[in-house]
């Protein structure tokens, strides 16, 4: 625990050194097919949102050139899938309580349930539980992680998403968005979601649904949908194109799927009566540089998400990259600027 307290203070001084924020360098100005198997090969070796190793086939990085992710059978083992589902469990019953983690429920079942499995849809921020963030330090998620974001890397943003079965409320639906538009730091082609399912997610349970291609657009104003319950943050596209067409990614437990922070995409709600549950993280370049959001679309939601901070850690004042400095932690290399 005292290690935990000195790393805490380690990054709230970082905060106070306030890192300078630059111009961010503009989105790249599509194609859409369908099959992470399938993919034509075009100017092998001119990749803008890749970087050359030996880990990734021309045709994977050919793949996500095109549709801005790519899909890795079996990746994370049953094991540690198995032992992220046991600390999530510890969570859900106050057995441990993670410092700086987020615990998101849904307040309406708990006085049927209490704290429990039922109840608990998210426990974002985890960077301080030790045995989730073993997620994110996996060599064979690293592995993949430095092909989009280059050897020095940062763990920004942690989840371990538990969508609840859902109603025609559609109370876990989480609308069509960008991740960029959480995120005050460029350029985008060095930052990617590594997200695993924990066991298999298709249309019935709520899976992954992306719009291939949409990282080559540019970030797009979100707000909160005019349907659906609107949870806290659950911001989405205020402007959906509905001519691009939406893939569901189906995946077993393993599989993971790394995507760009522009790609459009969402999740439906879950019409069983199980749980559906995904750990990801979203990694950086430590090479990347904080932004001033002001006057920017991303301006609402750093004040939105500066005011939850603020009462949660009781601070006085707080800006977006404040926050992310307390989120961030290096997983591998040198930390250079985030």
């Amino acid at each position: 625990m005292e290690q935990v307290g000195k790393r805490l203070a380690a990054r709230l001084d970082a905060i106070l050194r306030h890192l300078s924020p630059r111009v961010g360098a503009p989105a790249a100005p599509t194609n859409v097919p369908t099959s992470a198997q399938v993919s034509a090969v075009t100017e092998p070796g001119r990749f803008c949102y890749t970087l050359d190793n030996d880990v990734l086939t021309t045709e994977q990085r050919q793949f996500y050139e095109d549709n801005g992710y790519l899909l890795i059978k079996k990746l994370v083992s049953d094991e540690d899938i198995e032992r992220f589902r046991k600390e999530f469990m510890r969570i859900c019953r106050k057995e441990v309580n993670p410092p700086g983690a987020m615990i998101m429920k849904d307040e309406s079942l708990r006085s049927q349930f209490g704290q429990s499995e039922k109840v608990v849809n998210k426990v974002q921020d985890f960077q301080e539980d030790e045995e989730l963030f073993r997620y994110c330090t996996l060599p064979e998620v690293l592995k993949y992680v430095e092909c989009f974001t280059g050897p020095n890397i940062m763990a920004m943003h942690t989840m371990l998403i538990n969508k609840l079965p859902d109603s025609d409320k559609q109370t876990f639906l989480h609308p069509m968005h960008q991740d960029l538009h959480y995120f005050p730091f460029r350029p985008a082609a060095r930052i990617v979601c590594s997200w695993t399912a924990m066991e298999r997610a298709d249309q019935n349970n709520g899976c992954l649904v992306v719009q291939p291609g949409t990282h080559k657009m540019p970030l797009k104003p979100h707000g909160y949908p005019k349907q659906g319950a609107g949870n806290k943050l659950f911001h989405g596209l205020l402007d959906e194109d509905e001519k691009i067409p939406r893939v569901p990614l189906v995946m077993e437990k393993g599989d993971t799927v790394f995507f760009h922070p522009l790609l459009i995409h969402g999740s439906g709600i879950n019409k069983t009566t199980g749980f559906r549950k995904s750990i990801s993280c979203h990694f950086a370049s430590s090479e990347c540089y904080y932004i001033d959001v002001k006057n920017t679309t991303q301006e609402h939601l750093e004040k939105e998400l500066a005011e939850m901070v603020r009462k949660k850690y009781n601070m006085t004042s707080a800006e977006l990259r404040d926050i992310w400095n307390i989120r961030a932690r290096l997983v591998q290399g040198e930390r250079i600027n985030l």
